[in-house]
C-alpha cells in the first residue's frame, strides 16, 4: 500500500521572555479535541511560511509580534479530517516573540489560551517531536545559570 507524503502546515511558537526567567510559551487548545497545541495552519497563496505562522497566531490566539523568517524546526502529527480519515502532516515551526495582544480576533472564545513555562509546555503537547522542539528552544532562550559563589 502506498503512503501519501505528509501535507505541509506552518506554525508559530509564540513566546515571551522576562528579565531573568526562562521563556514562557503560549499554548492554545484545539477546537475539536481540546488538547494543547500551538497555532498552525495550511499554506496560503501569496504568503511565505513565516507569514502564514504569523497570521495563524493572530487568528487563533490574538497575538502579534516579531516572527523569525527561518524555521526553528518541524514536527509530524496525524490530523483527523472532517470526513474521518487521518492524514500525516509535517509542521514547519517559526518562533514568534509576542509584542501585542488583540482584544478581538477571529477565533476568540473558541479556544483556551495559557502562558506556561517552556518545560510545562513540552509536557502538555502530545507530539514527541514538538516536545523536543519546545525543550530545545526553551534551553537556547534561557539565561545562563548564575555563577555559584564560594559561600554557597
Amino acid at each position: 500500500m502506498l503512503r501519501r507524503p505528509a501535507r505541509m502546515q506552518y506554525a508559530a511558537l509564540c513566546y515571551r521572555v522576562g528579565k531573568k526567567a526562562a521563556p514562557e510559551i503560549l499554548l492554545i487548545t484545539s477546537r475539536d479535541t481540546g488538547r494543547w497545541v500551538i497555532p498552525k495552519g495550511w499554506p496560503m497563496q501569496g504568503k511565505s511560511a513565516y507569514e502564514v505562522a504569523e497570521r495563524e497566531a493572530y487568528e487563533e490566539a490574538g497575538v502579534k509580534g516579531r516572527t523569525q523568517k527561518a524555521s526553528i524546526g518541524s514536527y509530524v502529527y496525524r490530523k483527523r479530517m472532517d470526513h474521518g480519515v487521518a492524514i500525516s502532516c509535517k509542521v514547519q515551526v517559526h518562533a514568534l516573540e509576542v509584542e501585542d495582544f488583540c482584544k478581538n480576533f477571529p477565533e476568540k472564545g473558541t479556544r483556551r489560551l495559557e502562558w506556561v513555562d517552556y518545560r510545562e509546555a513540552a509536557k502538555r503537547v502530545a507530539e514527541p517531536s514538538l516536545k523536543e522542539l519546545i525543550l530545545g528552544f526553551g534551553k537556547r532562550m534561557s539565561p545562563p545559570p548564575e555563577p555559584r559563589t564560594a559561600n554557597g
